[in-house]
């Protein structure tokens, strides 16, 4: 009887073991599911009128898992989630929590569309036809990403198309930030069954205006607040690049990387050369230079870049039909941020990776020209394609 006694309490004891085991299992995977859902926006937190137009959170998905989120507050990729090797989704997209820290920050390019200049005019100063326009000041004395209410400050009209595409829309009226003409612009954001996110830009003017249009995503491929980028390896298909003046100002001249801490021709960790003893590097307080594109193609485009992630191993190549790349490794960053997972934006965390065509160009006659006429129509692709090792 004892012996029975001992072997049915043992097989209680067993059992109860087991359901608890089973009740811990099924509470991790709740918690790990619940992770997830949380580390993902809150769309009611972007949900807002500014300037009389209303503001939301926009969702795109794949068949892969992957998920991007935008808000058309300055049009806005907020993350972008990718699977790694495990099938596990990283966010690689560094992002605020909520629509009035991107309000209030006074780091204003995360993740926007820019326009209507990509990157840096001299002096805010350029001409067209004979005729001089000005600018807005906001980059010490120059003119930076379309000048101090740029396309990032703007409410994009936004038609979400389908689960894969969202269509942002907006009326830059002439003289707008001292640009001349009427510009009717439209970008597609999509996400393929390929794992890439698409940037498709379209612009008409009724005016003759120049015109750069890009996203400033900023990117870290072992997810967002996981660290330094100085690790990732970075290769960028240009033999090439456009050095600067101490204001960031392209000096005209278009010089070879061989040789210098520039070079990227191949696979190198950003941070390898990042603190040599290089003018360029202390003018940018590390790169923050355009790259002019070696025509490499793949995908009908230029293979601008490819970069490897040294924790998750995720793989992001970039392709674009323009003809130059800033590659930017967060030298500016300085943790005024909290992030959406509640770390911060500390220095050099995360990297950019802006298609572009090249900063000051309306003030340089060898640089690829920026000027919009009417009865033109500007079009550009980018592609950002994820993988893993």
């Amino acid at each position: 009887m004892k012996n029975y006694l001992k072997s049915t309490l043992g097989v209680a004891i067993v059992a109860l073991s087991l359901t608890a085991c089973q009740q811990k299992t099924q509470q991790a995977s709740s918690t790990n599911k619940d992770s997830l859902l949380m580390s993902e926006p809150d769309s009611t937190l972007f949900d807002s009128v500014i300037d009389g137009k209303e503001t939301h959170l926009y969702v795109l998905e794949n068949s892969k898992g992957m998920k991007a989120f935008f808000t058309n507050y300055g049009g806005r990729l907020v993350n972008l989630f990718v699977p790694n090797k495990d099938g596990q989704l990283i966010n690689v997209v560094v992002g605020l929590k909520d629509l009035n820290n991107y309000i209030k920050t006074p780091d204003a390019y995360y993740g926007a569309t820019i326009g209507r200049y990509g990157n840096r005019i001299a002096n805010g100063k350029f001409t067209i036809d004979g005729k001089e326009y000005t600018s807005s000041i906001n980059n010490g004395k120059n003119t930076l990403h379309g000048g101090a209410k740029g396309y990032h400050y703007v409410v994009w009209d936004a038609k979400k198309l389908d689960v894969h595409t969202l269509e942002l829309s907006y009326l830059s009226k002439d003289m707008e930030e001292g640009y001349p003409g009427n510009l009717t612009v439209k970008v597609i954001y999509s996400l393929t069954d390929d794992n890439e996110l698409k940037m498709e830009y379209t612009a008409t003017t009724d005016k003759a205006t120049v015109l750069n249009l890009t996203n400033h995503a900023y990117f870290n491929l072992n997810g967002e607040g996981n660290g330094t980028i100085l690790n990732h390896k970075l290769q960028i298909y240009a033999d090439k690049y456009t050095p600067v003046d101490s204001t960031l100002i392209p000096t005209g001249k278009i010089e070879a990387v061989a040789s210098t801490p520039f070079d990227f021709t191949k696979a190198e960790s950003i941070g390898a050369r990042i603190e040599n003893a290089n003018e360029q590097l202390k003018f940018g307080l590390g790169y923050d230079h355009n790259y002019v594109l070696s025509g490499k193609q793949a995908m009908g485009m230029n293979h601008a870049a490819t970069v490897t992630a040294d924790l998750t191993s995720i793989i992001m190549d970039v392709y674009t039909q323009e003809p130059g790349l800033q590659f930017y490794s967060g030298n500016f960053m300085a943790g005024n941020n909290v992030l959406k997972n509640g770390t911060k934006d500390d220095f050099r965390t995360a990297f950019c990776l802006e298609t572009q065509h090249f900063p000051n160009a309306p003030n340089q006659a060898n640089f690829p020209t920026t000027v919009l006429k009417p009865g033109q129509q500007y079009h550009t692709i980018s592609v950002y394609k994820f993988s893993n090792k």
